[in-house]
């Protein structure tokens, strides 16, 4: 099992696990293109080593996303996933996650929430 303690980065995020939750947290100014969640979607993986995790996902760093970068998210983000939570605060992000959700229709239960804790709260029941 992965330790709490350990923690992955590269240049577009950061991730770790705690209490059998992945926290996915991009980094400010993030333009999601086709490199950059190919980027993510690998380095996740690998870092969780085959284990499936529920996964909190903020996206408040991010600034905008392209398609082709959306639609490998919706394929082959939800690997060795749960359930995703993602955490929103501003009209942008909030815009670019319901926009993700809509059109590209991820393959695991995927919600947007305001706050941190009431998507740990969602997550919890697919630990």
């Amino acid at each position: 099992m992965i330790a709490a303690h350990d923690f992955y980065e590269n240049n577009y995020a950061r991730f770790w696990i705690a209490d059998g939750i992945l926290f996915f947290e991009y980094k400010p100014n993030t333009i999601i293109d086709l490199k950059v969640a190919q980027c993510v979607v690998t380095d996740r993986i690998h870092f969780q080593n085959e284990i499936s995790f529920p996964v909190l996902c903020d996206i408040r760093g991010v600034i905008s996303t392209e398609k082709a970068g959306r639609d490998y998210l919706a394929q082959s983000g939800s690997i060795l996933t749960h359930a995703v939570g993602l955490i929103v605060h501003e009209k942008k992000s909030l815009t670019i996650s319901t926009f993700y959700l809509q059109i590209s229709k991820p393959t695991v239960p995927t919600k947007i929430f305001n706050k941190q804790d009431d998507a740990l709260a969602f997550l919890k029941q697919f630990i």
